[in-house]
């Protein structure tokens, strides 16, 4: 029984040429590691060190814009999910304005005093508070004032006019002088 182990357990048929080579690969790779550490050449191992840290902090940066961009783009699915609905129901639930209407509404759009002719019953609703004025794409349109509240509280800005309907102070002097709503200045 002349030769290394390696060569009787090739022989025995325990064993095959590819693990052979794997095996004296390995032990040339730790004897050489073995020097290196001894001649004080460290500097391979913490080289591979900074490399894996800077791989890891490569990752971690990429999850972290990978979220972001998640986020975003479910905020973006939200926002026109809310947009489309809104636009719906201001569609399912405007309120014809006849061509004809013969009184003048002013109302403010921001800055600016805007008008639409209405007939006396739209205007009398309008004045109540139980239709506000909406801004859709085809220009402004009315809507019930239950609907003008749901859309309120997803898209604030589509509502452009909505009379508050103020509780009256019982204390008030004035109360039984009421205003008109139809008084032109």
């Amino acid at each position: 029984m002349a030769g290394s182990l390696q060569d009787q357990l090739l022989k025995a048929g325990l064993a095959n040429k590819q693990q052979a080579n794997k095996a004296k690969a390995e032990k040339r790779k730790k004897t050489k590691q073995a020097k290196a550490v001894k001649k004080g050449e460290v500097f391979k191992d913490q080289e591979q060190l900074e490399r894996e840290q800077s791989i890891a902090a490569a990752k971690e940066e990429k999850l972290k814009r990978d979220r972001e961009l998640n986020r975003q783009r479910e905020d973006e699915l939200t926002r026109r999910s809310i947009d489309a609905s809104c636009l719906q129901m201001l569609q399912q639930n405007s309120i014809h304005m006849p061509a004809d209407g013969d009184i003048e509404y002013n109302f403010a759009d921001g800055t600016t005093i805007k008008k639409l002719y209405v007939t006396k019953t739209l205007q009398e609703q309008l004045a109540k508070g139980n239709l506000a004025i909406a801004s859709g794409k085809s220009g402004y349109t009315l809507i019930p004032a239950g609907v003008a509240e749901k859309i309120s509280e997803r898209r604030p800005e589509l509502i452009i006019s909505r009379q508050k309907v103020e509780e009256i102070d019982p204390d008030d002097p004035y109360a039984d002088f009421q205003i008109p709503d139809d008084l032109m200045w």
